[in-house]
């Protein structure tokens, strides 16, 4: 059976969905890898452009190419972030459509579970990066509950419910990135984990920021209204208020860096 394919299209509802996630992570990422000002990056997968942003807050680039397959995620980057240093483009990052070295850094944010040959990508960011180049990226861990959406997903399987999942999900794993990393050649090869925390309002405000999601809205979509109200029951409980209602929840990532020899 062929799995559904997770499409992104909206990039006004990925950014209620996954933005500030993105940001909180990036944040976090950013700082680990704490690059020199006036490169020349590609973030690659830039979806709504949280992550593009955060380079041209914090990290005085030189130029940001940002390239995503959705052209609908692309107008909200191009909206949120008008500078003259920064591009945003159509593309595949399993080819990406610049010559050999022409960036500093390659980057690569929440995406990697979704590119359909993994090492492919990672060749293509070793590709166009400088020698002595950054080549960098951080993931949610698919496979341990750090997923922002784990809460839902874990519930709608426990009801027989099979929502889509990424393609690549294996290389979530510290391991399996450091083994990309490695066989393409990187140097001075480092991981860690990230973990970041949000805070939603009440639960309606997590349910209807997270159902939204283009691995979960159309599952729930198709499911009869008692189902549904049983599978926010259920989510519910996993999720505990504060004594202001509010609810706080903590994902995981797997981050990896590494550089090109000299």
């Amino acid at each position: 059976m062929i799995e559904p394919q997770i499409r992104f299209d909206d990039g006004a509802d990925y950014e209620r969905m996954m933005g500030e996630w993105s940001r909180l992570a990036g944040e976090v990422f950013l700082d680990w890898l704490a690059p020199p000002s006036g490169l020349r990056w590609i973030d690659i997968g830039c979806g709504s452009g949280a992550l593009t942003e955060l380079l041209v807050e914090r990290c005085n680039p030189a130029e940001v190419q940002g390239l995503d397959p959705s052209e609908g995620q692309l107008a909200f980057a191009r909206d949120r972030l008008a500078t003259r240093n920064t591009e945003f483009r159509l593309g595949n990052a399993m080819a990406l459509p610049f010559p050999a070295h022409r960036f500093d850094a390659a980057v690569m944010a929440l995406v990697l579970v979704f590119v359909p040959d993994p090492a492919k990508g990672i060749e293509e960011m070793v590709r166009v990066v400088n020698p002595g180049g950054t080549v960098a990226t951080y993931v949610w861990d698919m496979l341990d509950g750090g997923v922002p959406l784990d809460p839902i997903l874990v519930e709608m399987r426990a009801m027989g419910l099979t929502p889509p999942r990424p393609p690549q999900m294996d290389v979530s794993r510290m391991e399996a990135l450091r083994d990309l990393w490695t066989t393409a050649g990187l140097e001075a090869v480092e991981t860690r984990e990230i973990t970041v925390q949000r805070t939603f309002a009440d639960f309606d405000d997590f349910w209807m920021i997270k159902v939204k999601a283009p691995t979960l809205g159309p599952t729930v979509a198709g499911m009869a209204s008692g189902d549904v109200e049983t599978l926010r029951s259920r989510v519910r409980a996993r999720l505990p208020a504060d004594a202001e209602g509010q609810i706080t929840y903590t994902a995981r990532a797997h981050a990896i860096k590494g550089h090109l020899p000299k």
